[in-house]
């Protein structure tokens, strides 16, 4: 008889590759957003994280539905549904605090994913009192600090995965979890946009991207 355990993390191991994969198509350009500096950010940011909340529970608790193995498919659509929400969700409230210029790839991976691994986001956002820097990271540095969020996440879907075989209330379940979860991810950024940011190294490029090939070239004539 196969140890579970066993079982579990190597599915987690499988999984943590193509989460991370679905975490990149996320972070790499901000969502636009209709929401304006306010005078009242924390107020408006609170009612915009409600209602994102609650959004998220419905719509996770929807996906979550399906019973037995239908219900291991929608774990990863179910997760890009939820940082879909979560990531116009901290637009917004960037936007509230009059911060939308603040808002990159680094401060959105540490708005999101903090309380889901604290230890991982240190690498890119370091935090002294109410003093934020964020530190521009390479592209292999990026998707170094995502894959390890995304191999976390990966064992812990196992659990969400297991609940789908008891419908309706594996779907109550999940839905709960979308609620703490976006509910978490909107107190991060409220406290990480009513503090201040220190960005350094804004000008770094990332790193292991092909140039422009027409920049590298010299103009016809000048050779």
């Amino acid at each position: 008889m196969p140890d579970r355990r066993f079982s579990k993390r190597r599915f987690g191991v499988r999984a943590g590759p193509r989460i991370a994969e679905a975490i990149l198509d996320y972070i790499g350009q901000t969502p636009a957003t209709s929401e304006t500096a306010h005078p009242r950010p924390e107020h408006r940011a609170r009612m915009i994280a409600g209602a994102t909340a609650r959004h998220a529970a419905v719509t996770t608790g929807g996906l979550s539905l399906p019973p037995g193995p239908l219900g291991w498919l929608t774990l990863l659509p179910e997760l890009r549904a939820l940082w879909q929400l979560q990531t116009q969700m901290v637009a917004d409230i960037a936007a509230c605090y009059g911060k939308t210029q603040d808002l990159g790839r680094e401060e959105m991976i540490y708005c999101l994913f903090r309380h889901t691994d604290a230890q991982a986001v240190r690498d890119l956002v370091a935090q002294l009192g109410r003093h934020y820097v964020v530190q521009r990271a390479s592209r292999p540095q990026v998707q170094a600090v995502v894959l390890k969020i995304g191999m976390h996440i990966g064992q812990r879907v196992i659990g969400k995965g297991i609940a789908r075989w008891v419908p309706v209330v594996g779907a109550l379940g999940a839905g709960a979890w979308a609620y703490y979860d976006t509910s978490q991810v909107a107190a991060t950024a409220i406290e990480f946009f009513s503090g201040i940011i220190d960005v350094q190294g804004e000008d770094a490029e990332w790193l292991g991207e092909d140039p422009d090939p027409s920049a590298a070239q010299p103009p016809e004539g000048s050779r």
